[in-house]
């Protein structure tokens, strides 16, 4: 599984890209397409036509990782669709729950950040 940290980038392409292209095709997208560095250590996600797959691609300064994700049965129930936008931000948590079939948007969680009240 892959480990993302609260401050890791995710951004999640709303279109769905051809798969037959690999690390090179899909950093492609990722400067053409999002308008982002691919090697900004920001991890990007993809999935195919049909969302029954996912790609994430990721710099870690040494290389890129591809890490391919197929469900053996249904389809990925959550995928943004935007009118303008290209990609759309993710959270570390929302994304473990992507890459696990489920809908982000449904997760009870609590807020990454809210105000402490202080003892008067």
């Amino acid at each position: 599984m892959i480990q993302a940290t609260p401050q890791t980038r995710i951004l999640v392409a709303v279109e769905a890209a051809d798969f037959r292209c690999g690390i090179d095709g899909l950093a492609r997208l990722c400067k053409q397409h999002l308008k982002s560095d691919p090697f900004s250590g920001t991890l990007y996600v993809f999935c195919n036509r049909r969302r029954t797959a996912i790609k994430v691609l990721g710099y870690d300064g040494n290389g890129f990782w591809l890490c391919h994700r197929r469900l053996s049965a249904g389809r990925f129930r959550f995928w943004p669709a935007s009118a303008t936008e290209v990609a759309q931000k993710l959270a570390a948590h929302e994304f473990q729950l992507l890459i696990m079939g489920g809908d982000p948007t449904s997760a009870k969680v609590p807020p990454a950040w809210r105000p402490l009240s202080l003892p008067a």
